[in-house]
């Protein structure tokens, strides 16, 4: 089924209204998109803003019997925005951070939240496309400076729909693996250093690759740890 994309001129969030959507009953391949998006987030609470220029949207999946675990789409949502990046901006040097972040070199370009509403994911993308958000914590990055004009977010969102469909059908058909491989082929190399923020504390390592199930594996001085939940910064 083709994607169904709605678009609105502004709202506070496109996770929270697609949550709202979910909870009405919509139907998987809904995407919504804000020109214009004022109460964002990302991960852990953090504030994500979007202005005119930039893709806000959000989508979301409804799981079914049989589906690999909820969490693993997290990597799904990375692998299809990074090839929807290398369809509209042929290029540009980006890289996935786990667990779906998009780098350039030190510098955050996108994030991905995923929040769960009973059988329905949400899905929220934020993709710095015109102008990249001042944030106190990580330097952010904008196509538009790296290589000039950037896509429409119209336009981007269009491939985004399209290639995160086809993504979703590999995840339920073929599993986690084929994901997982064209995950690491966009990633940071391994031997990558790695700083994790478990609760109050960190663990410095070499990124080690991703486990069968999807965890980050970071190799320490006291072996190869799975980190299953954290927050990932490069060293």
């Amino acid at each position: 089924m083709r994607p169904q994309i709605e678009t609105v001129a502004e709202t506070g969030s496109t996770n929270d209204d697609m949550m709202m959507r979910a909870r009405a009953g919509a139907a998987e391949g809904l995407w919504l998109r804000a020109e214009r998006q004022t109460s964002g987030r990302g991960r852990q609470g953090r504030v994500w803003t979007s202005d005119p220029g930039n893709l806000s949207a959000s989508t979301l999946v409804r799981l079914r019997a049989g589906d690999p675990p909820a969490p693993t789409l997290a990597l799904v949502a990375a692998v299809a925005l990074h090839e929807a990046l290398a369809v509209a901006v042929p290029g540009l040097a980006v890289r996935i951070k786990w667990p779906n972040d998009l780098m350039v070199g030190d510098a955050k370009l996108s994030g991905i939240l995923l929040e769960r509403q009973a059988d329905a994911v949400v899905v929220g993308f934020g993709v710095n496309l015109r102008t990249a958000p001042n944030l106190p914590d990580r330097p952010t990055v904008a196509v538009t400076g790296l290589i000039g004009a950037a896509p429409e977010p119209g336009a981007f969102v269009d491939i985004l729909a399209e290639l995160f469909a086809a993504w979703v059908a590999t995840w339920r058909s073929a599993g986690l693996r084929p994901v997982r491989e064209r995950w690491l082929m966009h990633a940071h190399p391994v031997g990558t250093g790695v700083r994790v923020r478990l609760g109050d504390g960190f663990i410095d390592g070499l990124f080690d690759g991703l486990s069968p199930d999807g965890s980050l594996l970071l190799r320490t001085n006291v072996g190869v740890r799975a980190v299953h939940a954290g927050d990932v910064s490069l060293l």
